[in-house]
């Protein structure tokens, strides 16, 4: 290591560009080893982020207080615990729920969370040892430059003169990004005939007053970033609900939505964890990670990844079937789990299970929970408006019914799995959006919602596969689930988030660095070292002074948030940068003063 940049008395400088929720559990990981592996002379964080630490741009206060949390507040924690696996030590906090004297189950607003991590952000920098002090610079990073062996140069929006640190952590959130070519060709042919477009964006920031009431709006996408627009665009409107009837304003457009899959992503589930859980992992775990890991040809995810991965979410369904509810299963779980894990794919374990498990309602079909709709149509758009209906309440029936638990288990099962891949890096989008259709969809009162919306002629519903084209001066959307029907608007919302990639993101800083010969993914994403989080160089070479984590990276974790006891990859990912940022600078400083 270069000593050129620290002298005997000088305080360590570390840079922390981001300071939402990844970088406060970044500083939080940092309090928690520094005791164990630095006694430098000092340290300096200076964190970047033109919004307030701890809340970030997302958890900020200034938002809606319609928008809400996505998940149970007993399920939302900032906070290691004993099922985390990490070098570090466990520091125990309370979870949203306890911390805002709040029912488990509610799905608390994101004005709240916010307050949460302002809050856990105040406890990370107080449990800092002496010596380590916290900047907040309320502002962009536009640049890192500096040699490797040498101290990095952050340039930072609005002045003149760079920050300089030993290191520099990225921990970027969800970024803008500037538009593919489709999304481009839709703006222009907007202004051209004085439409609406509004591209993939963070719903809380999209300027939605250009909208008209009572128009017709199509909306190309069916997640998260739907709910909050579904719900900025009626109730945010002046629009109320009365028990599962909606009362419109009068201010509100009338939203035709579709997506590749043409549905809602599944329902929250609605019920306690009981009972025995899956003992995960069984078939992804530590050994088949490894060995995928040391394949020299590398790994296939369709091929190689993909079918592990569905013996392991069977592994589970089944587990919970047969131990919970065996008067639903034809022999014993011992023969069953014997033969399962002995049986091959496709014909042969669906010959087993359909001997074992009668109810084919009982049974798991990943395909047709991913795409429902596949081969499915209908003679009429009605038609189709009352059978998606029945669709949701299905779900939504299911997804609150202890008697399908199975489903839980599922659940666990995908967490298990994501713990696994993240290790594994590039394993494309496709895995993304499977997880978050079954695992990461909206409370099941937002669901409720749409339905009334559906039955009260505010909402409707295009289909699977849904294609946009601009022609004839406006926009045409159509779907194969319903041959024939299209539909014209002058307004199209793209309800998505952009895809954080290298190469579009419109955040300076990492336009450079891929400018700068950082490595990226297949699908745009910024490489990083799976051990702690080092940037890697098109040539696979970790830079000694830099590290990454969050979505821009190829060691993205499922969700925003951790579940308490579920292992936490973040916080494992969180751990192992903090102690090797630690174990660096304690090293650096080491030799300057030898």
């Amino acid at each position: 290591m270069s000593s050129e940049t620290l002298g005997p008395e000088t305080p360590a400088t570390l840079v922390i560009v981001g300071a939402g929720p990844r970088g406060t559990g970044l500083v939080e990981r940092i309090a928690a080893n520094a005791p164990e592996l630095y006694a430098g002379p000092g340290l300096e964080i200076h964190l970047v982020d033109p919004h307030p630490p701890g809340a970030g741009r997302i958890w900020r206060a200034a938002q809606s207080p319609l928008l809400w949390m996505n998940s149970h507040a007993e399920d939302v924690t900032m906070f290691t615990d004993e099922s985390v696996e990490m070098a570090g030590p466990v520091r125990p906090g309370p979870t949203l729920h306890e911390w805002a004297g709040i029912d488990g189950r509610t799905f608390a607003d994101r004005q709240v969370q916010g307050a949460y991590l302002r809050w856990v952000h105040e406890q990370a920098v107080a449990a800092l040892p002496p010596g380590i002090t916290v900047h907040h610079h309320p502002a962009r990073a536009l640049r890192v430059s500096g040699p490797r062996d040498g101290r990095q140069l952050i340039r930072l929006e609005g002045r003149d003169q760079p920050l300089a640190a030993d290191l520099v952590v990225l921990a970027l959130g969800h970024l803008d990004a500037e538009p593919d070519d489709e999304q481009a060709g839709l703006t222009a042919y907007a202004a051209e005939h004085g439409l609406v477009h509004l591209p993939p964006d963070f719903t809380a920031d999209s300027d939605l007053s250009a909208l008209p009431a009572g128009e017709p709006v199509l909306v190309r996408g069916f997640g998260l970033a739907f709910t909050d627009l579904m719900v900025l665009l009626t109730e945010g409107r002046g629009g109320r609900y009365e028990g599962d009837t909606y009362l419109p304003s009068g201010r509100e457009p009338v939203l035709y939505v579709g997506s590749r899959r043409g549905v809602p992503y599944h329902s929250k589930i609605g019920y306690d964890r009981t009972g025995e859980r899956p003992p995960l992992p069984r078939f992804l775990g530590p050994a088949e990670t490894d060995a995928l890991l040391a394949r020299p040809g590398g790994f296939d995810f369709r091929r190689d990844v993909w079918p592990l991965v569905e013996k392991e979410l069977g592994f589970a369904h089944y587990h919970r079937l047969f131990t919970a509810h065996p008067e639903r299963t034809a022999i014993a779980w011992t023969d069953f789990e014997e033969k399962y894990e002995a049986a091959s794919e496709g014909a042969e374990r669906e010959a087993l299970v359909a001997s074992a498990v009668p109810d084919p309602r009982d049974r798991l079909d990943l395909a047709a929970l991913d795409r429902p709709l596949d081969g499915v149509t209908y003679g009429s758009f009605e038609e189709f408006q009352e059978g998606l209906r029945g669709y949701v309440e299905g779900d939504l029936g299911r997804r609150h019914d202890a008697g399908h638990s199975a489903d839980l288990a599922v659940f666990l099962g995908l967490l298990s799995v994501y713990g696994q891949l993240v290790r594994l890096g590039n394993t494309g989008p496709r895995w993304h959006g499977f997880f978050s259709h079954l695992a990461s969809g909206p409370p099941g009162p937002r669901l409720r919602q749409l339905l009334a919306l559906s039955r009260a002629g505010v909402l409707k519903f295009v289909g699977a596969d849904m294609a946009v084209h601009a022609r004839d001066g406006v926009f045409r959307a159509s779907s194969p689930t319903v041959p024939g029907f299209f539909v014209e608007a002058r307004a199209l919302v793209e309800a998505r988030l952009p895809e954080p990639t290298l190469r579009r993101a419109l955040d300076p800083l990492l336009r450079r660095l891929h400018a700068d010969g950082a490595g990226e993914t297949p699908d745009g994403l910024l490489r990083v070292d799976r051990a702690d989080g080092r940037v890697l160089d098109r040539s696979g070479r970790p830079h000694p002074r830099r590290f990454a984590l969050g979505p821009h990276t190829d060691g993205r974790t499922p969700g925003a948030f951790t579940r308490p006891r579920t292992g936490g990859p973040a916080f494992r990912q969180n751990d192992a940068t903090a102690r090797a940022v630690l174990v660096f600078l304690r090293d650096l400083g080491a030799d300057a003063a030898g």
